[in-house]
């Protein structure tokens, strides 16, 4: 179902917030939005029904009209926002985990309002349950990671360095990255790394010219251990900065070897990803990653020789899995203990081949989140950084837990938009924040290995000039 909201600039939001409540096939009505106003005061109205069953439901607000135009804008936003929220919620007799919230970062959000002078920091919490509908339980969620996120630095000097390798074993069925399968580009890995090299070189100039400092190293994808040991000496060999954290997702365990982690060892690497989704072999197969427990074990007890600090992934609402197998996930992790824990949610997007009408478990899904947020804070873990995405099964969220200190500073700044990030590879994102002026500008490359390889001259110029 559609929302018809006559502010174009609040029809994306809205109509996000719409969908958390209905799918679209499910919607028995629809929703019109409109707003008025005289000076200081304006009135949000909504028309929900069909025809001449449709009802109105108006609210009042007001604004003060010295208010920056920016923020004053914003603040209409919340408020019609908020408005959709108690009528839908009414009508649906639901409540929301995050509220009226719809963005990617609730953290941020929390943060903005404060660093604004909207409201004191131990009101966040307080604000955030009574002001934007968010449950007690997601708003203390807010408020622990933020105070777990130490590690934040404004300076617009510091920078983060990512370079992508969007290239996987096979492709999971829940996965909307544009990564590709290794057997489809197997030819042309050595000339994309030739790309990746040349942009690399291209931007080293530009940080030693303009005396950015490196903070993090952070190559993703994709899974970058899909290349050999040789390929990934090759990129590492290229990447002599001193920073405190260099991170390369390994991910699939059926891609790690000893020959490898001896090359990362070698370049510095300190952190690793070993992500096993679910130890739940029966899963595996239904999503196509092709990986098996053991693998995962083996994969992690060679980590712990070389003394990496690893992060490992797994997601509520895998097809097919209850509330019983999740728990039997989690506490294999428990019993792992490795340094850190993303918990995600499952998120079904259009580009990934599953379907939403193929999840049959979404009522245990809130479950498995709770449960594992419980289990694995009385287990010595803490939050410390979190985002939602589009399409994620009852609107919840992911979250990345750390024990002993060792947070990833990459996720927080990248989720946080605290720093600069230059990226590097095909479908990689740039983003150049401006800290003094409260502005945040991004640079794509183009998406796909193909495209990226023979506009590699455009990508490189294009690079050079944002960051200049």
């Amino acid at each position: 179902m559609k929302i018809l909201c006559h502010n174009e600039e609040f029809e994306k939001d809205m109509q996000d917030l719409v969908n958390l409540f209905y799918d679209e096939e499910d919607c028995p009505f629809s929703v019109e939005h409109t707003l008025l106003h005289d000076d200081n005061r304006y009135v949000s109205t909504l028309f929900v029904g069909t025809g001449e069953n449709a009802k109105q439901f108006s609210k009042d607000f007001f604004i003060d009209s010295r208010t920056d135009e920016l923020l004053k804008k914003s603040l209409i936003k919340r408020q019609c926002k908020n408005h959709l929220y108690e009528v839908l919620s009414k009508i649906s007799s639901r409540s929301l985990p995050w509220g009226s919230l719809t963005g990617v970062r609730p953290t941020k959000f929390a943060r903005d309002l404060v660093e604004r002078g909207e409201i004191k920091s131990h009101l966040i919490s307080e604000t955030l349950v009574r002001d934007y509908h968010v449950s007690s339980e997601k708003a203390k969620l807010v408020v622990q990671t933020l105070k777990n996120q130490k590690c934040i630095i404004k300076n617009d000097k510091l920078i983060d360095l990512f370079i992508n390798i969007p290239i996987c074993p096979t492709r999971c069925n829940y996965c909307s990255f544009i990564s590709n399968e290794l057997s489809t580009v197997a030819d042309r890995v050595d000339t994309y790394l030739d790309c990746v090299l040349r942009e690399l070189e291209a931007v080293k100039k530009v940080i030693a010219e303009k005396s950015y400092i490196v903070r993090t190293v952070y190559i993703g994808g994709g899974t970058p251990t899909v290349l050999t040991s040789k390929q990934l000496d090759r990129l590492l060999s290229q990447i002599n900065y001193p920073v405190t954290e260099f991170t390369v997702e390994c991910g699939r365990a059926d891609t790690i070897t000893r020959e490898k982690l001896e090359v990362l060892k070698a370049h510095g690497v300190t952190r690793i990803s070993i992500n096993p989704q679910t130890f739940c072999e029966a899963t595996l197969k239904r999503i196509g990653r092709k990986t098996t427990n053991k693998q995962v074990m083996e994969a992690y007890m060679l980590a712990m020789e070389f003394d990496f600090v690893v992060n490992m992934d797994i997601i509520a609402g895998l097809t097919g899995e209850r509330l019983g197998i999740f728990k039997r996930t989690v506490n294999t992790l428990l019993e792992m203990n490795p340094q850190n824990i993303t918990v995600h949610t499952l998120s079904v997007k259009n580009a990934a081949q599953i379907r939403g009408e193929e999840i049959k478990n979404k009522n245990d899904v809130p479950k498995m989140v709770d449960f594992v947020e419980k289990t694995l804070m009385e287990n010595g873990y803490k939050p410390y950084y979190l985002y939602r995405q589009k399409h994620q099964i009852g609107g919840l969220e992911n979250v990345g837990y750390f024990r002993d200190d060792n947070v990833c500073i990459f996720n927080v700044d990248s989720m946080e938009d605290t720093s600069s990030v230059i990226a590097i590879g095909a479908g990689a994102i740039s983003k150049r924040v401006y800290s003094m002026e409260n502005r945040i500008e991004r640079q794509p490359n183009c998406k796909f290995i193909l495209d990226y390889i023979a506009r590699i001259d455009e990508m490189i110029e294009k690079k050079v000039k944002f960051f200049s």
